[in-house]
């Protein structure tokens, strides 16, 4: 949301107050707080509930413990909009309070899928606790309005992640080395895997089936981010630490942020795990991913994606599958299915616009049928 937040705070006659919570306040987490204000913004309001846990107990008191926060911080801050994007659970919290207190909520990237995940059950829930819609895809764009939203409130603007790449400008290979402390080499994975909260089969299975995988990767250099702070989150990222400890071309990094972690993308060969990143982000810079399991299942996507099973074998063939001549010449033709940038001033323009009078009753919208 970075250049977004660029962009309103430069829109005459908008005012952009910032809440940060979550992961950003966190030390297990990189305390990526600081992140925010270096690129120039001033947070207005502080909401701390991750509780030092990574249980679904813990996960569901972090919620109620949002809920607190975020009332009071609408309470001081009195905001005519909140704009929240995706599905996690801070965000859930965060948009069940605003809906209490009576305060439009403007929702990014709704409509999308990810089967393997409570974050699909999520992301519709805040879409019909949201007011307008900002949505990456045609596709999107049409099941928002499948779940009763009027079309005249749901626009096509894209990914944000696109403007991030093309907005950024990115460290070459020897900054990002001494930024990094880490030195690449020939080959070089980027690699992010989350806790597969609907699966079956255990995220530390998963996780074990990966390593595995990795570990054969003799020539391989490896860059690991931490996973999130979903259910299940600490016990893969010790499994992350033991595996780093042994294999000296990898390393292990709490966060990586935005700059490095988009340097990263234009440096590595792939990118590997089954975070969104690698299906919204990674194409536009023609970098092939690895897409394990199906904690994503059900999203767009490009060419330039190669899905797996969550298996060592199966991983294995689909690296191998990544430096394959047939599709490395290929990378230059893919086309990402959420757009070709420009997501916030579109946004911008809508925000600076639509009328808020009245816009709290909503309607169902039927389709004919």
């Amino acid at each position: 949301m970075r250049w977004l937040m660029e962009d309103l705070r430069a829109t005459p006659g908008l005012e952009l107050q910032v809440l940060a919570t979550g992961m950003h306040l966190s030390p297990e987490f990189g305390l990526t707080y600081r992140e925010i204000e270096q690129a120039g913004f001033a947070i207005d309001a502080r909401v701390e509930m991750l509780l030092s846990a990574d249980s679904s107990t813990s996960v569901t008191k972090s919620m109620g413990l949002g809920l607190i926060g975020y009332a009071d911080a609408y309470a001081r801050l009195a905001p005519d909009l909140i704009v929240v994007l995706g599905d996690r659970f801070e965000i859930l919290a965060a948009v069940a309070a605003a809906l209490i207190a009576g305060i439009p909520v403007a929702h990014l990237h709704g409509g999308e899928l990810t089967e393997g995940a409570f974050d699909d059950a999520i992301r519709h829930s805040i879409t019909k606790m949201s007011h307008l819609h900002f949505v990456a895809a045609e596709d999107y764009r049409r099941r928002v309005i499948q779940l009763g939203e009027q079309p005249n409130r749901v626009f096509l603007v894209g990914g944000l992640g696109i403007d991030a790449i093309k907005r950024t400008n990115l460290l070459g290979r020897q900054e990002l080395e001494a930024s990094l402390d880490f030195k690449l080499g020939s080959r070089n994975l980027l690699v992010t895997f989350h806790p597969v909260t609907l699966e079956g089969q255990s995220s530390r299975q998963q996780m074990a089936e990966l390593l595995a995988a990795l570990g054969e990767l003799n020539d391989t250099h490896l860059i690991f981010t931490m996973p999130n702070a979903d259910t299940g989150s600490r016990e893969l990222a010790e499994m992350l630490d033991v595996f780093v400890a042994n294999h000296p071309h990898a390393r292990v990094y709490s966060s990586l942020g935005q700059l490095r972690y988009l340097s990263c993308l234009q440096q590595v060969d792939g990118v590997i795990g089954n975070s969104s990143s690698g299906l919204t982000e990674a194409p536009s810079m023609a970098i092939g991913t690895v897409n394990i399991g199906d904690r994503q299942k059900g999203r767009l996507l490009a060419s330039s994606v190669i899905n797996c099973l969550p298996q060592r074998q199966a991983i294995s063939a689909a690296i191998q599958g990544l430096y394959e001549p047939s599709f490395r010449s290929a990378l230059v033709k893919t086309v990402n299915p959420y757009g070709d940038g420009g997501a916030s001033r579109k946004i911008v323009q809508v925000l600076s616009s639509f009328p808020l009078e009245g816009i709290l009753k909503k309607s169902f919208h039927d389709i004919p049928g």
